[in-house]
């Protein structure tokens, strides 16, 4: 059933096209979860409360819940459903039963990474809401909670149908700080807010949701003054200015805005803990919570760590992980001292095995015994951390083929190529990129979550090796995620070289 989902052609460009074609996406659901919500409804003992609380874990499931029950109540006299209890309720156990039964149920690692990043930052957000608000507003915590989980749910259906639509709107809007209008329209036909706007009104979320992205389109003006009084530092101003315009004070104090705001921590996290955009919402959330920046920046960053320990599997990207790093560069303001060279003992070692590698005719007897050398290359030449990746024939997959310096379970990473579109630069022809603090926030959102999780840093080197003018292996390197060494950067040149002719001479050895 999930080959059901894959990128279709043409691509629309109105909101009714896009609307009609992410409609008709069906998202799955993680194998595990789904079996343990279908026992929970099979059993008696269980209450409402229990199912939905088990149903969270998938947030295509709450999705696909709340979608069905308000269609079914679209153009009665009752509301539509706002928590995930009144849906089930709503739907009754039978009902849901049987969704559950038509929605695809697969293993957790065959979900595409894309989907489930962006729901891991649903759930982050959930958690920032659920953390920061909910116990503020006890009466409206089901409202905050679910609000906060569904409100990124328009895009999901686009993470599986056009991932990399979602990747280069993030690098040219968010990274590079091209004009939103522009790239959209571009990229597809339509403004983003009012795309995700008609979703949920076309699948009648709750309310909050749709009050949120119409604040985006038509009420930045609040938020901008809202932001500016939030950067005053005396709370007294803050409530002076507050006071002199009572419609920004009743307008902030909406408790709609939760939703909003905890999406906004969650998402601006992903990119960095001190950038602007992480600034900005946090002043908003202090405003909002009438409390200092510094209380709430420390509450944001304990729920992020709440989060990371229910919802984080190993090949995602969480922004708590980052909150261990230095925060110096967190900041980027002040680079640690790069690491030292190489020892002249090490530097013999890599002369030794560059020079193997460019015997010829090539000595190595299978592609392990070439890859080995290499590795063993690239580690004396001062690299902490190795993956050497081999391409297969049709350059949609890259593995391990060897590593060092990373977790066992790093020697058995799949990536798939069309989930990156920095891998599939590499994969054109020979290349190398280097991550640096200065380009780091524009190029690791496009690097596959599982290699960020692995290579932690602002610093890393990857380099695409050709063999007869094909791409056949990647190298993956740093020195910890500190500054390198300019030493280590120039023998990680000189063994790419080696490795190069190497394959060559490997590959055409039998002529």
């Amino acid at each position: 059933m999930a080959n059901e989902t894959t990128v279709p052609t043409p691509k629309p460009n109105t909101i009714t096209g896009w609307i009609k074609r992410l409609n008709d996406v069906v998202l799955p659901v993680p194998r595990a979860n789904h079996e343990q919500v279908c026992k929970a409804i099979g059993d008696s003992r269980r209450s409402l409360r229990d199912i939905a609380e088990l149903m969270q874990n998938s947030p295509a499931l709450v999705l696909s819940v709340m979608r069905e029950a308000n269609h079914h109540s679209h153009g009665s006299l009752a509301e539509p459903a706002d928590n995930l209890e009144i849906a089930i309720n709503r739907l009754g156990l039978k009902r849901t039963e049987e969704l559950l039964a038509r929605l695809p149920s697969v293993p957790l690692d065959e979900i595409p990474v894309a989907l489930r990043q962006l729901q891991m930052i649903s759930q982050h957000a959930s958690q920032q809401a659920s953390g920061l608000f909910a116990s503020r507003l006890a009466r409206l915590w089901q409202d905050i909670h679910w609000g906060s989980l569904l409100f990124l749910s328009p895009l999901w259906p686009m993470a599986i149908a056009y991932p990399t639509l979602l990747e280069e709107w993030e690098l040219r809007v968010i990274h590079k700080g091209q004009s939103a209008h522009k790239v959209e329209q571009a990229l597809f036909g339509v403004r983003l807010l009012e795309l995700c706007l008609g979703l949920t009104e076309a699948w009648h979320l709750p309310i909050w949701v749709s009050q949120g992205y119409t604040l985006l389109l038509n009420e930045q003006r609040l938020l901008v003054k809202a932001l500016h009084i939030a950067r005053e530092d005396e709370p007294l101003r803050q409530q002076q200015l507050l006071d002199a315009d009572p419609t920004l004070r009743r307008w902030l104090n909406q408790p709609a805005n939760t939703v909003l705001l905890a999406n906004g921590l969650a998402m601006s996290a992903q990119e960095s803990w001190a950038c602007p955009h992480t600034q900005r919402w946090q002043y908003l959330a202090a405003l909002y919570l009438q409390e200092p920046l510094g209380e709430v920046q420390q509450q944001v960053h304990q729920q992020a760590v709440t989060s990371a320990r229910k919802d984080l599997t190993g090949d995602l990207w969480h922004p708590a992980l980052s909150l261990i790093w230095p925060w110096n560069v967190q900041r980027t303001d002040r680079d640690p001292l790069p690491a030292p060279p190489p020892t002249a003992e090490a530097l013999a070692t890599w002369r030794k095995r560059c020079t193997e590698l460019l015997v010829q005719p090539s000595r190595f007897a299978n592609a392990m015994h070439l890859t080995t050398c290499a590795k063993e290359a690239l580690v004396a030449s001062g690299m902490h951390r190795v993956m050497l990746l081999m391409t297969d024939r049709t350059l949609s997959t890259l593995r391990a083929h060897q590593v060092d310096g990373l977790p066992k379970e790093a020697a058995h990473l799949s990536l798939d190529v069309a989930q990156s579109t920095l891998l599939q630069r590499l994969l054109e022809k020979s290349a190398q990129v280097r991550l640096t603090p200065d380009n780091h926030a524009q190029f690791s959102v496009l690097l596959p979550a599982q290699l960020r999780h692995l290579f932690i840093g602002e610093h890393l080197l990857l380099r695409s090796l050709s063999s007869n003018g094909r791409v056949v292996m990647l190298m993956v390197a740093d020195q910890g995620g500190g500054p390198f060494s300019e030493t280590t950067v120039q023998a990680f040149g000189k063994t790419a070289q080696c490795i190069e002719k190497a394959l060559h001479s490997f590959t055409n050895r039998s002529a």
